[in-house]
């Protein structure tokens, strides 16, 4: 008889109902195990709650609604865009901090992500301050070019990419951190140039890593509310994403506001989903 066999028969065999604990002898102790369960109650409760009081029956004429199609198509669009302008200037961005040294690279990184801890509102009045008609680089902006942001769906563009962007720096640099960077110093030494190696060599290494970035701000830039309704408003069919529609429906159409909620749930999940196998264990 082996020590487990032993051991059970010495106390009289397992306890059932008891919850074990992975890599640990004993159970749960109860201590932990009470605040554990209440803290997933805390979180779940609130979408269960969402799929309980929903207007299933009503859900297809809410949806297909006039305002709430409009929104839908405008968060679409808005938060696509505000994605491809985060890429565009992102990666660079991220390639920058991972492989240049250069004096205050740390300052920069803490000014990067910056937006991910800064409140979306003093956000949105920051945008206004800098691009704002009377903004710093907004007034330049107006009277050179005839470009006016806020109070638009570019503004709206703009407020998402901001507080969207650092998901995707962050992302990215962590996975150009991880490749080996051998592999542009060889392509380099065979001719190519350092953004032939980028193009060639590391893109196509630290693809997945883009990817996850990618539908990370994606996520992040559909569901912005703060920064939004202070720099870009709230018009119907202009600047009115689905957050702000949210908002304005739980006023006047609960029902309405509950459908668009069960929306963006449903992207929250899709995107888990999506990053499962990356940023996921097995159990």
């Amino acid at each position: 008889m082996d020590k487990a066999g032993a051991a059970e028969t010495l106390t009289g065999g397992p306890r059932r109902g008891r919850v074990r604990v992975r890599g640990e002898r004993g159970g749960a102790p109860l201590p932990l195990l009470v605040p554990a369960l209440t803290g997933l109650a805390f979180l779940v409760l609130p979408l269960v709650a969402l799929l309980i009081r929903a207007p299933w029956r009503s859900m297809p004429d809410l949806l297909t609604s006039s305002e709430v199609w409009q929104a839908l198509q405008l968060s679409l669009l808005c938060a696509t865009a505000a994605t491809a302008v985060s890429l565009v200037i992102g990666v660079p961005l991220a390639w920058l901090l991972a492989r240049v040294e250069f004096p205050g690279r740390g300052l920069v990184r803490a000014l990067v992500t910056l937006p991910l801890v800064l409140p979306p509102v003093v956000g949105g009045v920051a945008l206004l301050m800098a691009l704002g008609r009377n903004g710093v680089v907004g007034r330049w902006l107006d009277d050179w070019f005839g470009v006016t942001l806020p109070f638009t769906t570019a503004g709206v563009v703009v407020a998402e990419a901001f507080v969207a962007m650092p998901f995707l720096v962050i992302s990215v640099e962590g996975t150009l951190r991880a490749a080996d960077p051998r592999y542009e110093e060889a392509a380099t030494t065979l001719g190519a140039s350092r953004f032939t190696a980028f193009r060639r060599v590391t893109l196509p290494l630290i693809a997945p890593g883009i990817a996850a970035g990618a539908v990370l701000a994606w996520a992040r830039a559909l569901g912005e509310f703060g920064a939004t309704i202070t720099f870009a408003g709230n018009f119907p069919g202009r600047t009115q994403t689905m957050p702000l529609a949210v908002y304005l429906a739980l006023q006047n159409d609960p029902e309405a506001a509950i459908a668009l909620s069960l929306v963006l749930l449903a992207v929250s999940i899709a995107v888990l989903a999506g990053l499962r196998d990356r940023w996921m264990t097995a159990s």
